[in-house]
């Protein structure tokens, strides 16, 4: 881990998407973070040491969803999977699938493998695997504020994690979608989906990946904008409906960094101020994390 020693930043952004808004200070107590996100490796030695079942291992719950049948509630994640061709990108289920068998040691599906993905970051591992994962090391997932302020390695205000410029000296500096997304993708550095952990440049306090190859967990609740500090967060019935009834479906929680699925022409959130919400009960293949303390 590296130590961060904390202090205020300025939060947010106002140049791209309204969730960033408003801008404004935050302050962050001393922590450490994980020099890069939770690997393969790593999560594989946790399953064996405690035997653990992640979320995506286990069948659907009847009762959360009664008009399923039995076999469309078997265990599986969500997989991402390349058009043949341009599509209309406000749908984004033309690709990504549901599919069984799909879970962190077989992220595509089953007869997919991380044997030879070891310093890849995991990923298919929901909100539950990751944070007992961090309860085993003795540690725990990070807030937003937390992660905004270790992504941003110094740079208070600037647009990416290493400064303003998108390519410094014509250098890519994040693992992110080339190509035509969604059905082209060129490679990162000759890596299409994730890269090994700390394949390109770290930010300024030394962390790998903050941006881009996955996103990232966080114990943060999502709201479709920054509450200051002390401002109350709406009531239930006023929260956005993004996942189901607002009485039944809890709040999404954060996700920071965009990912190797993220292009400029669709989603331009390799950027530390960028968030996105996610259930707690999914697992994906563009969604990893790591620990705090």
């Amino acid at each position: 881990m590296v130590a961060l020693p904390g202090g205020p930043f300025q939060m947010g952004s106002a140049a791209f998407y309204p969730d960033e808004t408003p801008v404004h200070e935050r302050v962050v107590a001393p922590f450490e973070i994980d020099e890069h996100p939770v690997t393969n490796r790593r999560f594989a030695e946790f399953v064996e040491a405690t035997g653990y079942v992640t979320v995506a291992e286990e069948p659907l719950d009847a009762a959360e969803f009664p008009h399923l049948d039995e076999d469309e509630r078997a265990p599986g994640a969500m997989v991402f999977t390349p058009t043949r061709g341009p599509v209309d990108l406000r749908d984004f289920r033309q690709w990504w699938r549901w599919m069984p068998g799909a879970r962190w040691s077989e992220p595509f599906g089953p007869g997919s493998t991380v044997d030879d993905r070891l310093d890849h970051p995991v990923v298919q591992v929901a909100f539950r695997d990751a944070s007992a994962f961090a309860a085993w090391s003795d540690a725990r997932l990070p807030t937003e504020a937390e992660w905004e302020y270790a992504a941003r390695g110094g740079l208070d205000g600037a647009l990416f994690a290493w400064g303003d410029e998108p390519r410094p000296d014509g250098r890519l500096m994040v693992n992110q979608w080339q190509g035509r997304f969604p059905y082209r993708n060129d490679g990162a550095e000759g890596w299409v989906g994730t890269s090994p952990v700390g394949s390109f440049p770290p930010n300024g306090y030394g962390l790998f990946d903050m941006t881009g190859n996955t996103w990232e967990w966080t114990t943060s609740p999502y709201t479709p904008r920054h509450l200051r500090p002390g401002e109350a967060p709406p009531s239930p019935g006023g929260r956005p409906n993004l996942f189901g009834p607002a009485d039944e479906t809890p709040a999404p929680r954060v996700l920071k960094g965009g990912s190797h699925l993220c292009s400029p022409e669709y989603c331009l959130r390799y950027r530390p101020a960028a968030r996105s919400p996610q259930s707690d009960d999914t697992a994906m293949t563009h969604i990893g994390f790591r620990i705090a303390r």
